[in-house]
C-alpha cells in the first residue's frame, strides 16, 4: 500500500484520525474497490491461479485493505458523528454492500475456488487455510451465487435497501437520543446521589445552560431511574427514553423508525426466500452453533420454563415492598429500578453509590490489565504521541512476555454527544502475514461511563466493572489470535452464538476477591473494598436474577420469532408479536404505547437479527468454561494457558465446539448457566 495525500489509504500502522474528513471517504472507497475488482478479474481470468496461494492469499489481503481504510470511518461515525460523516459513511455504506453482493454472486470466482476446494492439495492445507475455503464456499451460497440472473439482481437490491435502512435506523435512534432534554429543579434531585448530580450537572454545562439537566444518554437514564424519589420525573425520563425514534413519546414521529422496521423485516425474509431458506431465522442459523431453529426455540422455552416461576415470586416480592415500604400502589416500570434499589439495600444494606468509591475508573482499567497478565502473561503499556480522534481517548500496547509485541488497542471510555450509546469492541486492524512480518491486531474498546465531574474522578458502579471486562474480553480474543488469515482471525469466523464466550468468561473476574483485590481500592483512601461490602455485593449478585433472565429471554424470543414467522400477507406485526412473547416471559408489562423495538438496534441495525438468542447461549459456554478455573485456581497459569491456546488463539479457524472441547475436555453443560443465575438447575 502506497502512502497517499488521502490518509485512509495510508501506509501507517494506525489511522491517522486527525486528518480523516468526511471528503476522503468516496474516494478512498471507490479506489479500493477499484482495485480489487481489477485483482478478482485477473484471478478468474488466470486459469493457474487455483490454489489457495495464487486465489485465496490476494483475496484476503485485498478484502484486509478495504477494511482497514473503512474501519475509521465506521468508528468515527459511531464515536464522532456529524451531518457530513453520516452522509459519507451511507454512501460508502452503499457502495460496499454492492461489492460485497457483486462479489458474493460472481459465479466465475466461485467455480475458482470451488475448484480449490476440490483439489488434491486441499487436504493438505492448515486448519485455518481450510476454513477459509469452506467459508468462503458458504459465503458464496448466502449471497445467491446459485440464483438466475434476475434472482441475482433482486437479491442485490435488496442488499443494498437493506444496507441502507439498518444504518438508517441506528441514526435515527442517535438522533433521537440527542434531541431530548429536560431541565431538572432543585426539588427534583431528591434521592440522587452526589455522583449522579454532578453527572446532570455536567449535562447541562455541556448544553451551554447552568443548573441540572436530564438526557436520554445511558447513565444519565440509569441514575435518574434508580435513584430519583420524584416518581413524575422518572415517568418522564422512561417515556421519553422507551418511545425514542417511533410514533409515540414527546418525540412522536420525528425520528421514526416504524416504517424501516416493516422494510426491513420483508426484505430480509425476501432475501431468505430467494436463496431456498423458509425464513430469515434459517439463514441466520446456517453459520451458527445452534445449527435449527427448533434447537434455538427449544433452549429458550426451556429456561423460560426453569426462571419465570423464580422471577415471578421476585415481581410479588418488589410490589409488595414497593407498597408497603414505598406507598406505590401499582408497581409502573418506570418504579422497578427504583423499587429494586430500595429494595437491594433494605436486604443488603448497600448501594451501587456505596461500591463506586471504590471503583475509580483508573484502577478499574489497571485491575483489568494485572488480570490479563496474570491469566495469559501479558504486559500492557500505554503508548504517547498516538493520534486520536477524542482527546480523552488513549493507546495501550499488548506484550508477551518477553516484551515482543502482540496487538494494540484504543480505549474511549466515557459518554459525550455526537457518541453512540452501549458498549462495544471493533477492529481497527487485523492480523496479517506481510512477507517476512506480521501485522499486529489492533482494537476498539468503547465504553460511555460517566466522565469525570465536580472535581471527582470517574467512579464507576460495579455494573460499569463488568461491562469494562467484558468488552475487554472481546478485545482479547481478537487481539490473542495467531491466525494469520484475517477472515478467520480473532472474532472473525466465529460463529455469532459462540462469539461471546470470551467477553462472558472474563465478566467473571470481576466478581471475586482474588481479582478485585488488585484494583477495588478507594479513590480518596486506597482502602482495600471491605469484606463486609463484598459480602453484600455477592449476596446480591443474583438478587433479581430470575427477573433478569426473563427479559433477556424476551428479547430473544421476540427477535427469533419475528425472524421465524415473518408472513408478507401479515406483515411484521411488531407489538402484537412482543406481547405474545410477554405472555410467555413476561413478569413486568409496560404500557401499550411503550416502544422498545424501535430502539432494538441490535437486531434492526447490528449483527443479532435472529440472533439475540447468542447471548445467553454463549452464557452456558462462558459458564462452563470459567467452571474450569474455579475447579483449579482463579489464575492457574496452565489453564489460563490452555484457554488461550484453545480458545483465543484459534479464533474462527474451526468450529466454537471443537475449540470448546479442546479446552473443557467435554461438551458444554447447559446447567452450569443456570448455576452462574443462583437457579436451580
Amino acid at each position: 500500500m502506497e502512502n497517499t495525500a488521502n490518509p485512509l489509504l495510508s501506509a501507517g500502522d494506525l489511522p491517522p484520525f486527525s486528518r480523516i474528513s468526511a471528503a476522503d471517504v468516496a474516494p478512498a472507497v471507490d479506489t479500493l474497490l477499484d482495485g480489487y475488482r481489477q485483482v478478482v478479474e485477473r484471478l478468474v481470468a488466470d486459469a493457474g491461479a487455483r490454489n489457495f496461494e495464487a486465489l485465496m492469499q490476494p483475496l484476503e489481503a485485498q478484502e484486509e485493505r478495504l477494511g482497514r481504510a473503512f474501519s475509521p470511518v465506521s468508528h468515527l461515525h459511531g464515536v464522532k458523528d456529524s451531518p457530513e460523516l453520516r452522509e459519507a459513511y451511507e454512501e460508502a455504506l452503499e457502495k460496499l454492500t454492492e461489492h460485497a453482493t457483486w462479489l458474493g454472486q460472481n459465479r466465475d470466482l466461485y467455480e475458482a475456488v470451488k475448484a480449490v476446494r476440490e483439489a488434491p492439495a486441499f487436504n493438505a492445507l492448515d486448519r485455518a487455510s481450510r476454513t477459509v475455503v469452506e467459508d468462503s464456499l458458504r459465503g458464496f451460497r448466502l449471497s445467491g451465487v446459485a440464483l438466475e440472473s434476475e434472482g441475482r439482481k433482486r437479491f442485490a437490491q435488496i442488499q443494498t435497501e437493506l444496507s441502507r435502512l439498518t444504518t438508517q435506523f441506528g441514526s435515527a435512534v442517535l438522533d433521537a437520543t440527542d434531541a431530548w432534554t429536560r431541565p431538572v429543579s432543585d426539588a427534583e434531585l431528591a434521592g440522587l446521589p452526589e455522583s449522579a448530580r454532578a453527572l446532570l450537572a455536567q449535562a447541562a454545562a455541556d448544553a451551554g445552560t447552568s443548573g441540572h439537566l436530564a438526557t436520554l444518554k445511558g447513565p444519565v437514564v440509569t441514575a435518574l431511574l434508580t435513584f430519583a424519589d420524584d416518581r413524575a420525573l422518572r415517568e418522564v425520563v422512561w417515556t421519553a427514553y422507551q418511545t425514542r425514534a417511533s410514533d409515540q413519546g414527546p418525540q412522536a414521529g420525528a425520528h421514526d423508525n416504524s416504517a424501516r422496521i416493516g422494510q426491513i423485516l420483508a426484505l430480509r425474509h425476501e432475501a431468505a426466500r430467494l436463496l431456498g431458506f423458509a425464513n430469515a431465522a434459517e439463514v441466520s442459523l446456517a453459520d451458527k452453533m445452534a445449527g435449527t431453529p427448533e434447537r434455538v426455540l427449544g433452549f429458550l422455552h426451556d429456561l423460560a420454563r426453569r426462571a419465570r416461576p423464580v422471577a415471578e415470586s421476585e415481581r410479588e416480592t418488589l410490589a409488595r415492598f414497593a407498597r408497603e415500604t414505598l406507598g406505590i400502589e401499582a408497581l409502573e416500570p418506570w418504579d422497578i429500578a427504583y423499587a429494586s434499589e430500595k429494595l437491594r439495600q433494605s436486604r443488603f444494606a448497600f448501594t451501587e453509590e456505596d461500591l463506586k468509591p471504590w471503583f475509580p475508573a483508573e484502577a478499574a482499567i489497571a485491575g483489568l490489565f494485572e488480570v490479563a497478565s496474570r491469566l495469559f502473561g501479558l504486559r500492557l503499556v500505554r503508548r504517547e504521541g498516538v493520534d486520536v480522534w477524542h482527546p480523552e481517548v488513549r493507546f495501550f500496547d499488548i506484550l508477551d512476555a518477553d516484551d515482543r509485541p502482540l496487538a494494540g488497542f484504543y480505549l474511549d471510555l466515557y459518554a459525550r454527544a455526537g457518541k453512540r450509546g452501549g458498549a462495544w469492541m471493533d477492529v481497527c486492524r487485523s492480523r496479517m502475514r506481510r512477507g517476512d512480518g506480521v501485522q499486529l491486531p489492533v482494537a476498539y474498546l468503547v465504553c460511555n461511563f460517566a466522565p469525570p465531574a465536580g472535581g471527582m474522578p470517574s467512579l464507576l458502579t460495579h455494573d460499569d466493572v463488568v461491562t469494562l471486562f467484558h468488552e475487554f474480553g472481546h478485545g482479547l480474543h481478537h487481539m490473542l489470535t495467531e491466525v494469520d488469515l484475517p477472515s478467520v482471525a480473532g472474532i472473525e469466523g466465529v460463529e455469532w452464538d459462540a462469539v461471546e464466550l470470551p467477553s462472558q468468561f472474563l465478566e467473571n473476574y470481576a466478581w471475586h476477591r482474588e481479582s478485585l483485590d488488585l484494583f477495588a481500592r478507594h479513590w480518596q483512601t486506597g482502602e482495600p473494598l471491605p469484606q463486609a461490602l463484598l459480602d453484600k455485593m455477592l449476596a446480591a449478585r443474583h438478587f433479581q436474577a430470575g427477573m433478569f433472565l426473563v427479559r433477556q429471554l424476551e428479547f430473544a424470543l421476540f427477535d427469533f420469532r419475528l425472524h421465524l414467522e415473518y408472513d408478507p400477507a401479515r406483515g411484521a406485526r411488531v407489538m402484537e408479536l412482543l406481547e405474545e412473547v410477554r405472555d410467555e416471559v413476561a413478569v413486568i408489562r409496560p404500557p401499550a404505547w411503550a416502544r422498545f423495538p424501535h430502539a432494538f438496534s441490535h437486531i434492526f441495525a447490528g449483527g443479532y437479527a435472529a440472533g439475540y438468542y447468542s447471548y445467553l447461549w454463549a452464557e452456558v459456554l462462558a459458564a462452563d468454561a470459567f467452571s474450569a478455573f474455579e475447579d483449579s485456581d482463579l489464575f492457574d497459569a496452565d489453564t489460563g494457558a490452555r484457554y488461550r491456546r484453545e480458545i483465543l488463539a484459534v479464533g474462527g479457524s474451526r468450529p466454537a465446539l471443537e475449540s470448546f472441547i479442546a479446552f473443557r475436555g467435554r461438551e458444554p453443560d447447559p446447567a452450569a448457566l443456570l448455576r452462574s443465575y443462583g437457579l436451580p438447575a
